[in-house]
């Protein structure tokens, strides 16, 4: 009887095809319900003597099941391995796919290139909310809300009191509310209007500066305007002040330096006057200084303010600053 099943058994496991067949052919014998399963309790109804014989040979059949079982799940594994390798086989000879790395944006190298030169200056760098308070991005600037400046600023309000900063000045307000002076600082950040064409977008970027200590001139601010001026486009660039006005300095300055195109010849990019205007600045208004709590006889100070798309256009000659936006991978990879 022993022979004949385990001569069924082994044509069984000659022709599993499958693990999955491997299995049922597994439980089919050794199973709580399999066929030396039911062999060993048929066991109880045999003599001792008979028993014993039988008992054995069971064993042995089951030992010799378990251990074909095993060598036949062993061999279709290896198979299986062997098929999902050549199946998922990679051709080493095949030629890499060419990855293309990034780099800097202009403006981010304009933004970084400015920072680093004050920072060697001794500047510290200073953040503010861009959602900012009507009081801290006019009121407390010197510009309340009857005064023709607010004409100058295109504003995106988010309610009467509440808008997108239109400059990064606020942060001068909240920095010397917590700090007394010295002071020497820059606000780089975004700043939002509701103007956009070839030289305005309705985002763009700020640096603003600010120095408050006792005896701060006019002198300190032309020092340190043209330094950096110097540093950024180059030794030899000629710089001037022009009178201006900014509710917020007083007195207040355009800044110009010479035309980096035509060498302060006179072209079409600086209209033929040989001057590119470059930033505004002045020596803080005392107003400024009394809504922060400062003493106006006591300290005095200078801000500028800057955009960097306006220097990164220049820096470049890039003439429509909607390039600067629009990620065309054809313009990006120039620089």
């Amino acid at each position: 009887m022993s022979e004949n099943l385990k001569r069924t058994f082994l044509d069984e496991v000659s022709s599993l095809k499958s693990l999955a067949d491997a299995a049922n052919l597994r439980v089919k014998y050794l199973g709580k319900k399999g066929i030396i399963t039911a062999k060993i309790k048929s066991l109880s109804s045999l003599s001792p003597e008979e028993r014993r014989v039988a008992g054995r040979e069971i064993n042995e059949l089951k030992q010799f099941i378990e251990e074909e079982c095993e060598r036949k799940e062993s061999l279709l594994k290896s198979a299986e391995l062997k098929g999902r390798l050549l199946a998922e086989a990679i051709d080493i000879t095949l030629p890499g796919k060419a990855v293309s790395f990034g780099h800097e944006h202009p403006l981010s190298r304009t933004l970084r290139e400015v920072v680093d030169i004050f920072t060697r200056m001794g500047f510290d760098v200073q953040e503010g909310p861009e959602v900012e308070l009507d009081c801290y991005n006019f009121e407390a600037l010197n510009i309340p809300k009857d005064h023709p400046a607010r004409d100058m600023q295109d504003t995106f309000y988010i309610s009467e009191d509440i808008v997108l900063r239109t400059h990064t000045s606020p942060v001068q307000v909240r920095v010397m509310e917590k700090k007394k002076p010295p002071l020497r600082f820059i606000a780089p950040g975004k700043v939002y209007r509701c103007d956009a064409d070839v030289t305005h977008s309705p985002m763009f970027h700020q640096v603003e500066g600010l120095m408050v200590d006792k005896d701060i001139t006019f002198s300190h601010l032309k020092g340190v305007l043209i330094a950096f001026i110097h540093q950024m486009f180059g030794p030899d660039i000629p710089v001037r002040f022009r009178p201006s006005y900014f509710p917020f300095t007083e007195p207040s300055a355009e800044i110009d330096m010479g035309c980096i195109l035509c060498k302060s010849a006179g072209c079409r990019v600086c209209k033929g006057t040989g001057w590119l205007e470059i930033l505004g600045a002045g020596m803080v208004n005392p107003k400024v200084l009394e809504n922060v709590g400062y003493d106006s006889e006591e300290y005095t100070g200078f801000a500028f303010g800057m955009g960097i798309e306006r220097i990164t256009l220049l820096k470049y000659s890039i003439d429509d600053i909607r390039l600067l936006f629009e990620n065309d991978i054809r313009f990006l990879r120039q620089f």
